[in-house]
Formats: structure tokens, sequence, C-alpha cells
């Protein structure tokens, strides 16, 4: 199996402008600490290509996690071990490698094996009960039930690139920062943990308040709730948010469909929408600005994160 599987980047870019995606299902493994082998799912958006693990290079001094390198076309890439992430006891060696492109970078998930490509609604695709969600190092971001009634784990591989880049804890990557001239109050939308906690950081840096939610579906029952508010305050609802920064993967609701709603209500006129994704490819960036998002970074880069939210955050001031 390789990148011929994969759907065209034009129909996929459609798919998730209709609230929909493709995910690819496949297994780690026979787990020896379970005896059970959990079925995972990654938007195709992120993959490349699927390959069969050829021979992998390792290097003294690799990230915990990282079994080594392999060369793809004269590119040294990566590679990651999944069930090291996962916490998983696995006997049987992975067979199959899942090359990933994003947050601008690539890198190649080692795996037991590769399943189908499931076409799937974001409103299929659940939080996780807090009990699972804990499993796995808090890797799993969103489930889905299969019609075999199996039970399908989202992995939050963004937390995984960060562990294995060594960024989680790192407070020099917010150095260069420089604080907003007046205060501001900024809403954001984000699934994954390692995203929220960035972004936090990012605002707490500038000297923003902020709200937040975990998904799509929640952010914008939060923003209604603050749009009531306003409205029995008799005041616009840009005197209580300056801007919104959502991601584009979340369970629920997508966060073009996020956009969409937001530009299509009244009340947020004049706030910006900064989209903020590991989804980093033109296509994904041109159907933000189709959806009406103001900006389109990607994932995660505080300084750049800084440097597309304050002019928004100006510009907006200067408009209400």
């Amino acid at each position: 199996m390789n990148s011929s599987f994969i759907t065209s980047v034009d129909e996929r870019t459609k798919l998730a402008g209709a609230n929909r995606l493709e995910i690819l299902l496949f297994s780690l493994g026979l787990d020896a600490n379970t005896q059970r082998e959990e079925v995972f799912g990654l938007n195709v958006f992120k993959i490349r290509e699927v390959i069969q693990v050829p021979e992998i290079t390792r290097a003294p001094d690799m990230p915990v996690g990282v079994k080594g390198m392999v060369s793809l076309r004269g590119v040294m890439i990566p590679v990651i071990d999944m069930a090291h992430f996962c916490g998983m006891a696995v006997d049987e060696p992975p067979s199959k490698l899942i090359v990933t492109e994003y947050n601008k970078s690539t890198q190649a998930l080692l795996v037991n094996s590769v399943e189908q490509i499931l076409r799937l609604e974001w409103n299929d695709i659940k939080v996780p009960p807090s009990m699972m969600a804990n499993r796995m190092g808090g890797l799993i971001t969103a489930v889905t039930e299969l019609k075999d009634k199996r039970i399908v784990m989202l992995l939050d591989v963004e937390k995984v690139l960060a562990e294995t880049a060594g960024t989680l804890d790192d407070p020099s990557q917010f150095d260069g920062i420089e604080r907003l001239e007046e205060t501001a109050t900024v809403f954001f939308a984000d699934d994954s943990s390692v995203a929220r906690r960035q972004i936090e950081n990012t605002l707490d840096r500038l000297g923003a308040n902020y709200y937040s939610a975990k998904n799509g579906e929640e952010a914008w029952e939060k923003l209604q709730e603050i749009a009531t508010r306003a409205e029995a305050s008799h005041s616009p609802v840009s005197e209580m948010i300056q801007a919104i920064i959502t991601d584009v993967e979340m369970p629920g609701m997508d966060g073009y469909v996020l956009t969409k709603n937001i530009k299509a209500d009244a009340r947020f006129k004049g706030i910006p929408v900064l989209m903020h994704s590991s989804l980093s490819a033109d296509a994904n960036m041109l159907l933000g600005s189709k959806v009406g998002a103001d900006a389109y970074i990607p994932k995660f880069d505080p300084i750049e994160l800084s440097k597309a939210l304050t002019p928004l955050l100006i510009q907006n001031r200067n408009t209400t």
C-alpha cells in the first residue's frame, strides 16, 4: 500500500469543508498487558504514504520512542515507535510505516498493520470519556464506533511530535513575544491538550485574557452563551472577545464549520478568526480563506501565533 490509495487533495478538502473526513484505520498489534488488539485512526489528510518497514538506521542519542531514521527518496525521516508512546507491550515486530506530514514536518509512524480508509462525519466522532482519555498517556483525543462495534481511537499525534522534539516544556520557544499595549480577550478551541497549553502560554506572554473549548461543538455552544450575555447587556460581542483561534480537526464540529457559523452570525461581526492547525497544506489554507478565516497558520510556533494574532487584535480594536 502506498500513496496511490489516498484520495486527491481537492476531494479531501471538499470533505473537510462539509464537516467530513477520511481516517486510516491501523493496529499496533496485540498488547501483552491487556491481551487486546486496539484499533486506531489517523486523518488521511496527514498521511503521505504507507510502506513496508525498510531498514532503519539507528543513531546514538535519539529521543526516547524514536527508533532511528529511514531514507525516503533521499530525505532522512525520523521513525517513531507508536507502541512505545501508547505504553503497549507488543511482541510482534511492526510491518508498516505510515509516513505523515503535519506541522511542516515529515515523520514515519511504526505500526503493526493497516486496515482500510473510512469516510466519516465529524459529528460521528466523539470526545472520549475521561477514563478513556487518560489511557495511553493522554494521547486519545477522540473516538468513534465501527459497524462491527469496535471502538476506534484517534491519537493526538501532535503530542507525540512535541514529545520527540522536546518542545513541550521548553520556555525558550516563547522568547521574543511582546506584551500587547492594551488588554484583549481571546476565545480559542482545540482538542489537543498540547496545543491548548501552548496557546495559553502564548496568550499569557501577550498579557491577554482568554476563554477556551476542547472541541468545535463546545466552542460553538460557549460562543452562543457569550453572545446571549452580550445581548442581555445591550453590548456587542466584540466588547467581550476580540479574536477567536480555532483548530481544524475537532470532534463533533471541525474548525471550518465553526468558522462558517461564526461568520454567518451577525452578532460576531468584526471579530477576526485565526485558524491554527497542523494541516498546513495550501489546500487547507485556501479552504480556511473560503469559509471566512482572517488568518491561517500552522502549529506549533508560539512566535508565529503571536505575530499573526497581534495585528488582528489591533485591527479589531481600531474598527470597534
